[in-house]
């Protein structure tokens, strides 16, 4: 999402036909699990076209939604009307979360982190809105275990940003959202193929927690 974070908008439109392909494949379900724990106030950076929303549980009793893209964004806000839990749309990125400090619950990353301009910006949002005990929930793709798979996501990776709205196939996002301070919690890493013909590649989906202290 470049901007410092915002996707340009062929890129969104592309992503706007791909990704109910990619749901059908089995990132539906991988988005179910990943917000099974939310709970109470939600911030959800990235939204995209708000695939999320219908598997809000009723624990949840907001959804502030952020999505830059104008297309997705509005497939968003149509979704949003239908979703089981209240949840409002607004154009916003990552870096700049519209929220005062301690003020969030939960905090869902959906397919993102890889293509934030800047992690450790994101991150630092995501600690200052949390409230001490408050959750990270991400589900994001990430660098291969297998060194000569991540030696190609590195080739790779300067075309295909320039090419897919800045997504980086190569972070380490286990290991940033750690760094930045947060503790993880019940993490599992996986292969998922997006796409017909496509590789399986690394993904993980998880919880990390702001320290209460």
């Amino acid at each position: 999402m470049p901007e410092t974070n915002r996707r340009n908008a062929s890129f969104g439109e592309y992503f706007a036909r791909v990704g109910p392909r990619m749901d059908a494949r089995g990132a539906a379900e991988h988005r179910r699990r990943l917000v099974e724990a939310a709970h109470g106030t939600v911030v959800e950076i990235g939204a995209g076209y708000g695939a999320t929303f219908p598997f809000y549980p009723a624990a949840v009793t907001s959804v502030l939604a952020l999505e830059p893209d104008p297309t997705l964004r509005a497939l968003a806000l149509a979704e949003a009307s239908r979703a089981p839990v209240p949840v409002t749309v607004h154009d916003g990125t990552a870096e700049s979360l519209p929220v005062a400090d301690e003020s969030v619950d939960v905090v869902v990353s959906c397919l993102v982190l890889c293509s934030v301009a800047d992690q450790s910006a994101v991150l630092a949002e995501t600690l200052r809105v949390l409230r001490p005990g408050g959750l990270l929930l991400f589900y994001e793709h990430v660098r291969s275990a297998h060194r000569v798979l991540a030696a190609a996501e590195d080739l790779l990776t300067p075309l295909w940003s320039r090419m897919a709205g800045g997504c980086h196939p190569n972070r380490d996002t286990a290991g940033r959202i750690a760094a930045a301070g947060l503790t993880l919690q019940n993490m599992e890493r996986f292969g998922f193929s997006a796409l017909p013909g496509n590789p399986r590649i690394a993904h993980i989906i998880g919880a990390a927690e702001k320290p209460r202290t």
